[in-house]
């Protein structure tokens, strides 16, 4: 059976201002029905790619497909395919949740019934029906959230671009936008999401891309990723100094902390870990504690951008 074509398709894509180059040959795929994270720091060119996949802007050259269409000579076929969601919300707050949601059926020309049924949908689908009849300038920010993503799903895209959605939110309403999301991917939508939070990423991400001074310079699972960062250690905690000793015995490359009474020692994984059990199992000796430290995706974007992660609400 033949392979789907990808649901966003990037080749040899370049941008310029003048002298400075933003992006610098992206190539890049996302199959239908996943999600992509594009990560990297203030000014790597993420938003950028989102303006350009989304038809607000013309690459300087480079080759784009989106669900199968070119913008170059198809804008209009791009956008009936896509939702955007921008890092800033395009809610009016003059204007009650439903009608906001109405507004947008409006601009998408969807006939009177069919807009009224889409909107009681998505109040529903993203628990804003009790909400519906007041100004949207009283919900909270979480609630503002929703609403813009419900907005950008009035036309029901098949690829969704969303440009670091939840700065700024708390961390409750940041999980309720991920259930959202995950809800969305499962009837098949395609996400590419921008993001500085890289928990986000690792929540919700099938594949992602780290791009940094306009280049891709890594891409994979958030698993294959880790892997490629050196660091993880197991940490062992024991009651007492005598168990202290008696552990390091066996496990003589560990660095002690006798004043913590505890053990640290490099582990690569679940075979390094059965090992190390199995030889203090042999002394008789077991922690009180095992903490087990594997790299994130922090330690990832460390080791690729040279600095750690910093969530700004300045656009990239």
């Amino acid at each position: 059976m033949p392979t789907p074509p990808p649901a966003i398709a990037v080749a040899a894509v370049h941008k310029s201002y003048g002298d400075h180059a933003v992006l610098r040959g992206i190539d890049l795929d996302v199959p239908a029905g996943t999600v992509l994270a594009l990560l990297g720091p203030n000014g790597a060119g993420k938003t950028t790619l989102v303006r350009i996949l989304s038809t607000l802007l013309p690459p300087d050259s480079g080759r784009i497909r989106i669900a199968g269409r070119d913008p170059a000579t198809d804008p209009d076929g791009v956008r009936a395919a896509i939702g955007v969601t921008g890092q800033f919300s395009a809610v009016d707050g003059l204007l009650t949740g439903a009608e906001n949601l109405r507004l947008m059926a409006d601009l998408h020309h969807l006939p009177r019934d069919a807009g009224r049924a889409r909107t009681r949908e998505l109040l529903d689908r993203f628990g804003l029906a009790d909400a519906a009849d007041r100004r949207a300038g009283t919900y909270s920010g979480g609630m503002r959230r929703r609403l813009d993503l419900a907005m950008t799903l009035v036309a029901d895209p098949a690829v969704l671009f969303l440009d670091e959605p939840t700065t700024g939110l708390d961390p409750r309403s940041r999980r309720d936008l991920w259930d959202a999301v995950r809800d969305l991917v499962g009837r098949g939508v395609t996400v590419l999401l921008t993001t500085q939070y890289l928990e986000e990423a690792d929540q919700l991400a099938d594949d992602v891309a780290v791009l940094d001074g306009g280049r891709l310079v890594a891409r994979g699972t958030p698993a294959q990723l880790k892997a490629r960062v050196p660091g993880g250690h197991v940490r062992l905690r024991f009651a007492d100094d005598d168990a202290l000793a008696a552990a390091r015995t066996v496990l003589p490359a560990a660095v002690a902390d006798t004043a913590a009474v505890t053990l640290q020692l490099p582990a690569a994984g679940a075979r390094d870990l059965r090992d190390l059990l199995d030889r203090l199992a042999g002394t008789g000796v077991e922690p009180e504690e095992l903490t087990n430290h594997t790299p994130d995706l922090d330690d990832v974007f460390l080791a690729l951008t040279g600095h750690p992660s910093t969530p700004e609400v300045a656009a990239s």
